[in-house]
């Protein structure tokens, strides 16, 4: 799920114990401006900018493709921030184990609930995600058996974020898309939560001879006073928790305060039964402190989940030095510390590295003719079981195999646990083909708005599910060697690496040379700094 941050205090069942690497939180060190947990009061100077950068759009108009200013920003990545959504396994891990069919929806109802109140103190939103970006983290239970989380950025234009979450010994599953569209409001910004996430008890027999699936959706995020007044937090509108296994559907409603009644973050709703409406439930409270589950039929009114006492456990991730290039606590490594030291030039500096590094790699693959593809998830297809979701985990994790078993699977997808480093493979390696060969089209420019109209020939055949051939007839190419790529280490890792003169003359295919993107690199430094953009030079000739 789409959550605001880090925080709570209190107990919790499920304790986490001291892991090998510690763990990360989002930093709440900047609160100089906060009023309370859900308001900010932002100063004049940075009120100014907000107004420059959001004044001349039109109400509606998409946020997607708009920069933010860096201090309404909070220090760690969207792919991370998912993670509050299992920060409270206390509600999720005894869940599989409750017999009786209503009390289990009602658990799994609680689950869903307990982890909208973390957050950062005000209003910030996450880091953006780059194409490519990986996060990967795990909890450690007193029972000793652990729970996994791996997710990555399948999508930046429209902003997609798949992830996965298992625990094998609970024989508990996620899977989820999450697709949040900004738009803007006048004097409000909306996240429009799209996505779904599904859970599944494996040990529990569902439909079509499936296991017990449970589908969450969420409510949408408002902004409210980004131009004028304090800026507030808000959760709105209906979201739905629906098992058609058992008949049952929560439609829960995240309350907006009107201008002259309400209060802020209350709740309401009911548990129906789907096939007949009838109403079993009724829920009520407020997210961020208490809320209470009635049953209708006996009118005996309990109390559901206590955000004031509840205390979040959060994950643990590798150290740093273990991690990749695009694993998101590296990636945002010299963005977070900026932010968290309130250095704003920097973390602007820092961040525009990193999107002007993905503007460059978007444009080669443009002009190459090469469709980016995840490393860890794939596209669904209509006959696939989870075929609501936009992607799922390209790896396979057998639902019916063994705790045991399912451990080694999950470990095998990609590094999670500490001195577990992934095995390089020539397969997550982007490959180029020369704007040269584009119709023999030398003036296509990475600094260019757009390529030319004319579609590139056939791309060179591939097999990895990193990055895959746009539309044509494969060749009949020798294929490039891993010893025959090089690292252009700009920060990126992997997705820099490109063929050598020697792989290029191997595969039969002109690309991109090193001095070549070097010097686009350059050129989109001096635009930065000067505003003129750097005229003539073709982007890349053969090697």
């Amino acid at each position: 799920m789409y959550l605001f941050g880090y925080g709570g205090t209190g107990d919790g069942h499920h304790s986490r114990r001291t892991s090998l690497t510690g763990s990360r939180k989002s930093s709440t060190d900047d609160v100089s401006k906060v009023v309370d947990d859900d308001e900010t009061v932002v100063e004049d100077q940075d009120k100014n900018i907000l107004s420059a950068v959001l004044g001349q759009l039109r109400r509606g108009a998409d946020l997607s493709r708009i920069t933010l200013p860096t201090f309404i920003l909070e220090p760690r990545s969207m792919l991370e921030r998912i993670t509050n959504f299992m920060q409270h396994p206390e509600t999720l891990l005894p869940t599989n184990t409750i017999e009786d069919p209503e009390e289990r929806f009602i658990s799994v109802v609680k689950f869903y609930l307990s982890g909208w109140h973390i957050k950062p103190p005000g209003v910030k939103k996450p880091l953006n995600p780059v194409l490519g970006e990986f996060y990967s983290c795990y909890w450690d239970f007193d029972d000793d058996s652990k729970a996994y989380y791996f997710a990555e950025q399948t999508s930046h234009h429209p902003p997609k974020s798949s992830y996965f979450y298992m625990a094998p010994k609970q024989r508990i599953r996620i899977d989820g898309t999450l697709k949040p569209r900004g738009q803007f409001l006048g004097n409000s910004a909306a996240s429009m939560m799209e996505g779904i996430a599904i859970l599944r008890f494996l040990d529990r027999p569902g439909l079509n001879g499936g296991c017990e699936k449970y589908y969450l959706t969420q409510p949408n995020m408002y902004v409210r006073g980004i131009l004028v007044g304090k800026m507030k937090f808000e959760l709105g509108d209906h979201s739905y928790v629906r098992c058609p296994t058992l008949d049952l559907v929560a439609d829960i409603e995240f309350k907006v305060k009107g201008y002259i009644w309400g209060e802020h973050n209350s709740i309401g709703g009911t548990i129906k039964r789907a096939s007949t409406g009838e109403v079993l439930y009724e829920l009520s409270g407020k997210w961020n402190e208490a809320m209470y589950i009635k049953n209708v039929r006996t009118g005996e009114k309990r109390l559901l989940f206590d955000a004031t006492r509840a205390k979040p456990t959060p994950p643990s991730v590798r150290p740093i030095a273990e991690q990749e290039e695009r694993e998101s606590v590296r990636l945002w490594k010299p963005v977070v510390d900026a932010l968290i030291a309130r250095d704003h030039d920097t973390a602007t500096a820092e961040k525009s590295k990193i999107e002007n590094q993905q503007r460059l790699e978007t444009k080669m693959r443009e002009a190459d003719g090469v469709e980016w593809r995840p490393r860890f998830f794939r596209e669904t297809q209509p006959r696939d079981e989870d075929e609501e979701l936009d992607f799922v985990l390209a790896s396979h994790v057998d639902d019916r195999a063994s705790p045991e078993e399912q451990v080694k699977q999950i470990l095998a997808i990609g590094p999670i646990l500490p001195g577990r480093n992934r095995r390089p493979s020539r397969y997550d390696i982007p490959q180029y083909r020369s704007s040269v060969d584009i119709h023999n089209r030398s003036d296509v420019a990475v600094h260019d708005d757009h390529l030319p109209n004319s579609p590139p020939p056939p791309p060179l055949p591939r097999k990895d599910t990193h990055l895959a051939p746009s539309t044509g007839k494969d060749l009949p190419v020798t294929p490039i060697n891993e010893d025959d790529l090089i690292d252009l280490d700009h920060g990126m890792g992997k997705a820099t690496l490109v063929p050598t003169s020697e792989g290029v003359k191997l595969a039969g295919e002109s690309s991109a040379t090193v001095d070549d993107i070097e010097k686009d690199l350059k050129a989109i430094k001096i635009e930065e700094q000067t505003g003129i953009k750097s005229a003539g030079d073709p982007t890349r000739r053969a090697a």
